[in-house]
């Protein structure tokens, strides 16, 4: 499910789990404050370190690995599991 960026702030600061899907020289060049890199390709060997009872947001470049990512962690049981899409789409909202 797609989140707004207000929607996103307000479920980070109630302690979200917010997971950076990009490589980590993307993430090393710039990413939300407080994001876990856990790049798509390697999300599923790392899916047993977050916490499924918690939110997950999940963001990257455009939306492309982001969707694939919160389709990942809603097959393995992830209930609320959020797509940020895009990493500029919260650095766009105030």
């Amino acid at each position: 499910m797609q989140i707004s960026c207000p929607e996103a702030r307000q479920m980070i600061s109630q302690g979200a789990q917010l997971v950076d899907v990009r490589s980590p020289a993307e993430h090393a060049g710039g990413a939300v404050p407080g994001a876990r890199n856990i790049p798509v390709q390697a999300l599923g060997g790392h899916i047993g370190s977050l916490d499924p009872d918690r939110p997950v947001i999940v963001y990257c470049a455009s939306g492309g690995r982001s969707a694939m990512a919160s389709s990942m962690l809603k097959s393995a049981g992830f209930g609320n599991v959020r797509d940020l899409g895009g990493i500029n789409n919260y650095f766009t909202c105030s």
